[in-house]
């Protein structure tokens, strides 16, 4: 999963560098856990690892899928014309939390 998101960001990366003079914008976003509909069931049946989580993380909290779309509209608008070439992580501070020492993520 590392491998295949690092990937993804040195293509994001190439592809901004290629066509921003070409008034292209190319940016991404990476989601932490996030409610959908079908996510439902997946969050009741897993139970204490997802509460964990969600309780490890700084916003105590899972992200909903209006979140993203509210990220996704503000990055297609003319407000971030001059935005290119990032990777925006809305992940409640999980990843920053990770990189201070504050929670470690033990894979098992």
């Amino acid at each position: 999963m590392v491998a295949k998101r690092a990937n993804h960001l040195k293509v994001r990366t190439a592809a901004a560098t290629t066509w921003a003079d070409r008034g292209a914008r190319i940016n991404s976003i990476s989601p932490g856990i996030i409610v959908t509909p079908l996510a439902y069931d997946e969050f009741e049946s897993a139970g204490d690892a997802y509460q964990e989580m969600i309780n490890s993380s700084p916003a105590k909290r899972v992200g909903t899928s209006e979140e993203i779309a509210r990220a996704a509209e503000f990055l297609l608008s003319d407000d971030s014309s001059f935005i290119t070439g990032i990777d925006l992580l809305i992940d409640g501070g999980v990843i920053a939390s990770i990189a201070s020492g504050r929670y470690s993520l033990e894979l098992q």
